[in-house]
């Protein structure tokens, strides 16, 4: 008997075309991460849920979107503000990255095009924290809206 995983939506997806914040800045996007352990960044417009996918979290904006960047980030902007994301580099690993100085969104972008990710999404950036003991970075204050981590089977 063939059982397919059930999945649960904590949340509809946001089709609002227009409103305010960097989330309804177009095209936003979608990260998940499929039962092979894929990771995929698209478009929401470009996403089709399925029982394939273990996990999805919506963001916006895109930062790259099919290898260029989002054609209203402005490259001497005066929008400064602490910036993470999440892109795939080309062997598909993800790339999740958190800047630790306020920085443009054309420049946080930009760090990914760089390193050859087709699709990147900004994740957040005022509630943003890192926790990575092996770097000495560890945020532990704040609130918590969605957190993504790493994790392995211990024995």
């Amino acid at each position: 008997m063939d059982l397919l995983k059930a999945y649960i939506t904590r949340k509809q997806i946001d089709t609002t075309k227009e409103a305010y914040g960097n989330f309804y800045l177009q095209p936003n996007g979608i990260f998940y991460i499929t039962n092979d352990h894929q990771g995929i960044v698209v478009k929401t417009t470009d996403f089709n849920n399925s029982p394939s996918i273990s996990y999805a979290t919506q963001s916006g904006p895109m930062l790259v979107i099919n290898g260029n960047l989002h054609p209203v980030f402005v490259k001497n902007s005066k929008n400064l503000h602490i910036r993470n994301g999440i892109g795939i580099l080309p062997n598909g690993t993800l790339l999740f990255a958190m800047s630790k100085n306020p920085i443009t969104l054309y420049d946080f972008a930009t760090f990914f095009k760089n390193r050859s990710c087709k699709n990147t999404l900004y994740l957040d950036g005022f509630a943003s924290r890192t926790y990575l003991p092996k770097k000495k970075w560890k945020q532990e204050d704040g609130d918590f809206g969605i957190i993504i981590a790493e994790t392995k089977t211990m024995n």
